[in-house]
């Protein structure tokens, strides 16, 4: 789900840094790894937390799942299941769609945040980063989507931005959104810049157009022609053509 790449313009990379860390939070202290099970079971029965982190002195040592702590004695303490522990975590210095791919993989809604040293600093929550990400000009600025399509060994970023940019077009991020062995497609977000114009660059270049657009006068005319044919067609059911022999 998340095996892509973005490339987002005229926002520099500081700016985004300073952002998501506007986005840790420390409403909840961590659990302490001698936190009695039967806290940590109320605790996840109060909150919609999937996990939640534990640590020992300040250093982090893992995530106790909902899941897992609902099956634990609640007699015991965290230090009796400390082999259930996940171990995902994000550094300060992350950007934000290396943390968006750490919440996909791990399945979880939070996400503790370590120094370089695993210093618990606090936790990301997923709601939190995903408006983040809303708010980047790739989804929040008005443009056009196009999903082109290409052989794998075949296409260029660099040729991509500079057929967008050759048509007067603003790259605001491309993904790729699929790929198999033979080909990959990559999604765009573009704004400004003739559509039917790019769209004929993009076909010279041999690259195929999978999203639909009205502004494709190339599908238009194909339309056309096909609506065409079909009345004629309908014109004339029992037209039979003779073939003569020399």
């Amino acid at each position: 789900m998340w095996n892509f790449l973005i490339n987002l313009h005229n926002i520099c990379y500081n700016q985004y840094m300073t952002s998501i860390l506007n986005y840790i939070n420390n409403d909840f202290q961590p659990f302490d790894l001698d936190e009695k099970i039967s806290f940590v079971q109320d605790f996840f029965a109060d909150n919609s937390f999937s996990h939640f982190p534990v640590i020992k002195d300040g250093i982090y040592l893992g995530c106790v799942a909902a899941d897992s702590a609902d099956g634990f004695d609640s007699d015991k303490t965290l230090s009796n299941h400390k082999y259930s522990f996940d171990g995902f975590f994000a550094r300060k210095n992350m950007i934000y769609l290396e943390v968006m791919h750490i919440f996909a993989k791990n399945h979880s809604n939070i996400l503790p945040i370590l120094d370089n040293d695993n210093n618990y600093i606090g936790y990301y929550e997923q709601e939190n980063i995903t408006a983040f990400f809303n708010e980047t000009p790739f989804l929040a600025e008005p443009g056009h989507v196009i999903v082109i399509e290409k052989g794998i060994l075949d296409y260029s970023m660099g040729q991509i931005t500079q057929i967008v940019e050759s048509n007067n077009g603003r790259l605001l991020g491309c993904f790729i959104s699929n790929s198999s062995l033979s080909s990959v497609q990559i999604t765009l977000k573009i704004g400004l810049g003739s559509m039917n114009e790019m769209l004929q660059s993009f076909r010279r270049y041999e690259y195929d157009i999978l999203s639909a657009h009205e502004e494709d006068v190339f599908i238009s005319n194909l339309k056309e022609r096909s609506e065409y044919l079909e009345k004629y067609l309908s014109m004339y059911p029992r037209v039979k053509f003779n073939i003569i022999k020399f």
